[in-house]
């Protein structure tokens, strides 16, 4: 099984934010998935990661939010993608996509 998840979470409250900026807590969530061995491509409107099991997925999420606990209030917004028999999509969609883009230049 392969489950991609796309998610952002940054602090919204006033005692966790320097101006419009929050790159700096955003970074503590990246360090954290980093370190933990789990697939991720980190844009500039969130995260996608990718894992075998939804458990997994939800466990980043946890870890994630528990890398923000001195922020009061937290912002957060998911999406899955959850395939059976599935794996390595993170970078298998993007080379599909390229691929029919390559196919199109040359014909």
């Amino acid at each position: 099984m392969s489950v991609l998840l796309e998610f952002s979470m940054f602090p919204t409250s006033d005692e966790c934010r320097e101006g419009a900026s929050v790159s700096k807590y955003v970074s503590r969530i990246i360090d954290m998935i980093d370190q933990s061995g789990v697939a991720y491509r980190l844009t500039p409107m969130g995260t996608v990661i990718e894992t075998d099991t939804m458990k997994e997925a939800l466990e980043i999420i946890e870890r994630a939010y528990a890398s923000l606990g001195d922020c009061e209030r937290v912002y957060s917004s998911l999406k899955f993608d959850i395939r059976k028999g599935a794996s390595g999509r993170l970078k298998q969609k993007i080379a599909s996509v390229e691929g029919h883009l390559q196919r199109r230049v040359t014909t």
